[in-house]
């Protein structure tokens, strides 16, 4: 069989089983993150069957599946709904940051993975998952709670944090020298101020540049302009992931309404690659050795992504019922955590068992995050709790 009926057969065998999985996921009311994660690790290397004749698309994909998750999450947000939101939420932000990158840290330099490996886990464990998220919310129908705008806010402090991690995760993966370094960070904040300032005073501008009648003609500008964008940043050494990013933010209005109705189908495509062609990439026989590690940081980040809602919600007068479910909102972890461990693990600079752990991590947290946030409501009503609050109109 010559090579080019080997991919064609092997990509699609590989998307039909995303579409069945994604049903399956559909049909039990979870992330299909873990199933993805789950069908690259049996057909990878040491899986079930080892895929290799789509090694030449699965790479190239993967970056395309990261830039649009990252557009995509950019243009959900308008660059003074950014700023309100990080004078609103950055207190709440701060303890969100310390409190749940303190684990990763610890246990990669328990094990010996040095400041490199302590700094990808951390981001790993830090960072929530807003798709995941975002479909809870939606599906239990508390979008208009009192509680959720704090949810919201948080999720937009990590996405700047985001903007700002991904480049000095980049420079370190790198290995450049401390000057090298200082100036690559220089740069990311000199490029993301400019971003925001050109979004608060002429988003309408870069609106109108890729805004096209034409649903064709709209799609190739726009995905056109993603890709330039995410390269030029990624030869400056800010991310791709951030320059994406930074253009949903710019793009603003109708025009952002209808990009994401748009891409949505295509980012949903290639993502779920990324996801596959991580688990094809993680080898099953190194997950069973960090299950321990995964299991300490999934209990661990699990309470203290309920302590940091809990704080920020009660600093806005929500009960205690409102606290409770702002703290189990942010439970779940996915895409953005794959994305940070994907970066680390391609760069060579930190060791294989990295890869597993985060695999095994996201997938106890990408199930345990909807289960807690459907959960917590019935359990923070349960009498020895509910009977605590002196106003029960308080509890909501």
């Amino acid at each position: 069989m010559n090579h080019v009926a080997l991919e064609l057969i092997q990509l699609g065998a590989v998307f039909f089983t995303l579409g069945l999985l994604g049903r399956v996921a559909q049909r039990i009311g979870m992330s299909p993150i873990p199933l993805y994660l789950l069908g690259g690790l049996a057909f990878g290397n040491g899986g079930l069957v080892e895929l290799d004749g789509i090694e030449g698309f699965s790479p190239i994909a993967s970056e395309v599946g990261v830039v649009l998750l990252l557009l995509l999450l950019g243009l959900e947000y308008s660059a003074s709904e950014l700023v309100s939101g990080l004078k609103r939420s950055w207190m709440a932000g701060v303890l969100d940051v310390v409190l749940n990158a303190a684990p990763g840290v610890a246990v990669a330099l328990y094990v010996g993975w040095g400041v490199v490996g302590a700094v990808v886990m951390g981001g790993v464990t830090y960072i929530s998952s807003s798709g995941i998220i975002a479909k809870v919310l939606t599906d239990l129908g508390r979008l208009g709670n009192r509680e959720t705008p704090v949810v919201l806010s948080i999720l937009v402090f990590e996405d700047l944090v985001m903007a700002l991690y991904l480049p000095i995760l980049t420079t370190i993966l790198a290995g450049v020298s401390l000057l090298g370094g200082l100036t690559t960070v220089g740069v990311s904040l000199a490029v993301i101020s400019v971003v925001l300032l050109v979004a608060l005073r002429w988003g309408r501008y870069v609106s109108a540049l890729v805004d096209s009648p034409d649903r064709e003609v709209f799609l190739l500008k726009v995905l056109g302009l993603a890709l330039l964008v995410a390269g030029f940043a990624a030869a400056l050494q800010v991310s791709a992931a951030v320059g994406a990013f930074l253009l949903g933010i710019a793009i603003s209005g109708s025009t952002a309404h209808n990009a994401t109705r748009l891409l949505e189908p295509l980012r949903d495509l290639f993502a779920a690659v990324f996801f596959v062609a991580f688990g094809l990439n993680t080898d099953p026989a190194t997950i069973p050795p960090v299950l321990g590690w995964a299991l300490v940081l999934a209990v661990s980040t699990t309470l203290t992504k309920l302590a940091t809602g809990w704080w920020a919600a009660r600093r806005q007068d929500i009960g205690r019922l409102g606290r409770a479910r702002a703290g189990a909102a942010l439970v779940a972890r996915g895409e953005f955590s794959i994305v940070i461990a994907g970066l680390a693990v391609a760069s060579g600079a930190v060791p294989g068992q990295l890869a597993a752990l985060a695999t095994a991590y996201v997938l106890l947290m990408a199930v345990a995050g909807p289960i807690a946030a459907r959960v917590v409501e019935p359990v923070a009503r349960w009498r020895p709790f509910a009977g605590r609050t002196a106003n029960p109109a308080a509890a909501d």
